[in-house]
C-alpha cells in the first residue's frame, strides 16, 4: 500500500502489523498463540491447517494455489517457492538478483508457468514471468514512474491480466496483460473514478485486486475517509466506486482482501492492520456484483488479510489474519473463528486444495482429520 510520510515508507520496506505500530511510536500487542509452532486450533468442517517445512522465515504474503499437490508462495527478501507434493518439499525458485525485492503477490497457471509481482516506489514495483517452473524468469516489468506503486494483480485467463498501482494524478493506475504477462501496457484513465485523498490499496496478501468471469474485476481500498471496493465489467477500462462498510478513515484502515465466487456473491475482509487496535465491523458480503456491500451479522474478532471461497461450495469460505482462521457457512453473514496460526494470505482450488501462507515461512495445508 502507498501512504504518506513515514508509514508509507515502512510499508514498502515490508514493516506492517506489530512492526509498524512499534515503529510509530504506541504499544504492540503479543504475537499470536500458534505464532511459534504450537498446535492447531479447533477443526473447521473435520479439517485442520498442517504446517509445512519451508526451510525459509521469509514472510509470504503471495500464494497461488494449483491444486491439491501444486502451490507458489512469493515473498519477502525476493524469495518464491513452489512445490509439487502436497508441501512435503519446497524449491527456492527464486528469480536471480531479486533479494532486494519484495514479493506480494504471484498468479499461477499451473506448475511451471506463474507471475509474480514486487511491490515498492518507481522501480522496485517490477513483474516477473516463468514457463519452466522457476528455473528462469523474465522481468516483464519495471516501474518507471516514481510516483506509482503497484500493490496486487489479478489473471481472467492464462492470456489476460491486470495490475494495479496506488493513485496517480488523482487516479488508481492500471496495468494490463494479452499475452499472460509477458508485456504490458496501462490502460487509458478516463475510464477510472477519482480517488480519495490518501486512498491507496494495501499489498497485504495479493487480495486488493481480484476477478471472477471473463471481464469483472473488483479493487479493494483504505486509507481514505472511506474504504472503498470499485468493479469494473470490462476488464478495468471503466470502473464503478462503492462503499463498503469496514471502517476507514486512517492509513491503517480499510478493506484489504477481496473473494468473489461468481460474479454476483462477494466477500470483503480487513480493519486495522495495527496490532493494538481494534477491527470492528471486519467483514462485508454483496449479493449484486458489489453495488452494495452489507456488514457480517457477526465478523472476525479481528483484523483480517485474506479471504477465500471453499471449493464448489455457495455459503463456505475462510479468512486469515494475523491472529487467526475464521470460517463462515452461511456467504459471509456469520464467521467463527477455527484456528489462532498466523496467516496473511488464502487460497483454494478446484480439487478441494486449500493452502495458507504468512510469517516465518509459515505455509499450511487444510487437511482432513487423520489424513
Amino acid at each position: 500500500m502507498k501512504v504518506m510520510g513515514k508509514t508509507r515508507r515502512l510499508i514498502a520496506m515490508g514493516l506492517c502489523g506489530a512492526a509498524v505500530t512499534a515503529a510509530l511510536g504506541t504499544p504492540t500487542a503479543q504475537a499470536a498463540p500458534e505464532a511459534a509452532g504450537a498446535p492447531a486450533a479447533p477443526e473447521a468442517r473435520g479439517a485442520s491447517w498442517s504446517l509445512t517445512d519451508t526451510g525459509t522465515t521469509a514472510r509470504f504474503r503471495g500464494l497461488a494455489a494449483v491444486s491439491r499437490t501444486s502451490a507458489w508462495v512469493a515473498g519477502s527478501r525476493g524469495t518464491v517457492l513452489r512445490t509439487s507434493d502436497g508441501g512435503r518439499h519446497w524449491r527456492d525458485v527464486s528469480p536471480s538478483g531479486a533479494a532486494g525485492l519484495e514479493f506480494r503477490d504471484v498468479e499461477a497457471f499451473d506448475s511451471r508457468r506463474a507471475v509474480a509481482l514486487a511491490i515498492g516506489e518507481g522501480e522496485a514495483s517490477r513483474v516477473f514471468r516463468t514457463d519452466d517452473g522457476g528455473a528462469t524468469w523474465m522481468e516483464s516489468f519495471r516501474n518507471t514512474d516514481a510516483r506509482a506503486f503497484y500493490d496486487c494483480m489479478t489473471f481472467f485467463d492464462h492470456r489476460h491480466g491486470l495490475a494495479m498501482s496506488d493513485p496517480v494524478d488523482g487516479k488508481f493506475r492500471i496495468l494490463s496483460t494479452d499475452d499472460g504477462g509477458r508485456s504490458w501496457e496501462v490502460l487509458p484513465p478516463a475510464g477510472m473514478p477519482a480517488a480519495q485523498p490518501g486512498e491507496a490499496g494495501f499489498a497485504a496478501s495479493g487480495q486488493c485486486l481480484v476477478s471472477a468471469g471473463p471481464e469483472d474485476v473488483w479493487l479493494a481500498t483504505g486509507g481514505a475517509a472511506t474504504a472503498r471496493v470499485l468493479h469494473s465489467r470490462d476488464r478495468g477500462l471503466t470502473w464503478t466506486a462503492t462503499e463498503s462498510t469496514i471502517p476507514a478513515g486512517d492509513p491503517a484502515r480499510g478493506v484489504f482482501g477481496l473473494a468473489f465466487r461468481d460474479r454476483t456473491h462477494g466477500i470483503a475482509v480487513g480493519g486495522d492492520y495495527r496490532a493494538d487496535q481494534q477491527s470492528p465491523r471486519s467483514s462485508a458480503v454483496t449479493a449484486d456484483g458489489g453495488r452494495g456491500w452489507r456488514q457480517s451479522a457477526t465478523t472476525p474478532p479481528a483484523y483480517r488479510s485474506g479471504v477465500a471461497w471453499l471449493p464448489h461450495s455457495r455459503s463456505g469460505a475462510l479468512a486469515v489474519g494475523p491472529t487467526g482462521t475464521d470460517l463462515t457457512l452461511d456467504g459471509g453473514r456469520t464467521w467463527r473463528t477455527v484456528d489462532t496460526g498466523s496467516y496473511d494470505t488464502v487460497d483454494c482450488t478446484a480439487d478441494f486444495g486449500c493452502w495458507a501462507s504468512g510469517e516465518k515461512g509459515r505455509v499450511a495445508f487444510l487437511s482432513r482429520s487423520g489424513s
